[in-house]
This record gives structure tokens, C-alpha cells and sequence, in this order.
């Protein structure tokens, strides 16, 4: 691998005696950044497992992170990335006082130059489905050329080349990856053909 991908594994729905396992086969597979929503069981045990475990060759962090008590908690068990499913710049800018990744979620020109303005390191474009690599590349004749731009819900290995070529800079990958009730095994196949996917798409 000539590079880290930039795809962050959603695990929407993963329990702490499941997490652990879920993890070791993705960052097996090259998926190095781990996000856990908060609206999962038992989210900060998860979170924490993770960085305790992972922390030094995997991103870990917390999505659906709507709040600053939730943006300090996770900061508090470890967690280095925040992934919001909206652009609340409050919680954009508590993120980076703390030294963490932050990546909220945006749909127009708008909620885009928002985030940038309060600090965010990057996009999440979601739902992806609805703006489609279309709406994407409209909206990147406008951003900075440096903005880093993630496709989540709607983006997946039969479209990566569609998107990749609209201008998204990786993807935030959920249900293609990891249902709650998958076993390791279940996800380590799936994350070696999204990862050559990614591959395929993002070679030099």
C-alpha cells in the first residue's frame, strides 16, 4: 500500500465484545480509520476498547456526535476523530480545541464553507445519495482545492471511479462494511474488496 486510504469504517451498531475483533480484521485489510456513532451500544466502552488496543496504528473516533459533552467524552476515552451527521460549529470548534479530527457533515455550498470557516479538517458529504457525484462536483468549483471531501451513504465500490472523479477525496463506508450482525469474518471479506476497490480507483 503506497498510502494510508482514506476510508473510515462506520460500525453503526457494534457492541464492545464484538468491537475489538471487528477492528483487527479491518485495519488487517488497510482500513485504518474506525468510527463508532454514538448512538450504538454502549458507544464509549467501544471507543475506548479501540484506542486502548489500536490507537497507534488506527484513527479512532466517534460518530453522530452532535454535542460538546459527547465531543469531550470521546475525547476523554481516547478517541482522536469526531464525525458529526450535521455542521454545528460549536462542536467543530470544541473538536479542534482539543486536539482532535473533526469531520461534520454538510450537503451545500453553505454548510461547506461553514465548517471550513469554524476550523473543520474535512467534509463529510452525507447523504451522498441524495447530492450524488454530480451535486459533488458542482460544489468543488467553489471550495478551496485543498478541501478534503468524504462521500457517505450512497458511496460505495460500485461507484468509487463516479465519485473519485467528481473530486471526492475518500468515503465513509457503513452498511457495505459491517452490519451488527456480522462476524469478523463476515467484514474481513468485505473490507479486502472495498479496500481493492479503493485501490483500484485511487492507485498512482
Amino acid at each position: 500500500m503506497k498510502h494510508a486510504r482514506n476510508i473510515v469504517a462506520i460500525l453503526r451498531g457494534v457492541t464492545p465484545s464484538q468491537v475489538q475483533g471487528i477492528a483487527e480484521v479491518l485495519i488487517q485489510a488497510g482500513i485504518t480509520k474506525i468510527e463508532v456513532p454514538l448512538n450504538s451500544p454502549d458507544p464509549f466502552d467501544s471507543i475506548e476498547t479501540l484506542a486502548i488496543n489500536f490507537g497507534n496504528t488506527a484513527v479512532i473516533g466517534a460518530g453522530t456526535v452532535l454535542c460538546l459533552s459527547d465531543v469531550r467524552r470521546v475525547h476523554d476515552v481516547g478517541g482522536q476523530l469526531i464525525v458529526s451527521p450535521d455542521c454545528n460549529p460549536e462542536v467543530i470548534t470544541a473538536t479542534k480545541s482539543l486536539g482532535m479530527l473533526s469531520y461534520p457533515g454538510v450537503m451545500t455550498p453553505t454548510e461547506c464553507f461553514t465548517a471550513l470557516r469554524a476550523g473543520a479538517d474535512g467534509l463529510k458529504l452525507f447523504p451522498g445519495s441524495l447530492t450524488g457525484p454530480a451535486g459533488l462536483k458542482a460544489i468543488r468549483a467553489v471550495l478551496p482545492p485543498q478541501t478534503e471531501v468524504l462521500a457517505v451513504g450512497g458511496a460505495g465500490p460500485e461507484n468509487f471511479a463516479d465519485w473519485a472523479k467528481a473530486g471526492a477525496s475518500g468515503f465513509g463506508i457503513g452498511s457495505a462494511l459491517y452490519h451488527p450482525n456480522d462476524t469478523a469474518a463476515d467484514v474481513a471479506q468485505k473490507a479486502t474488496q472495498i479496500a481493492a476497490a479503493y485501490d483500484a480507483v485511487f492507485s498512482e
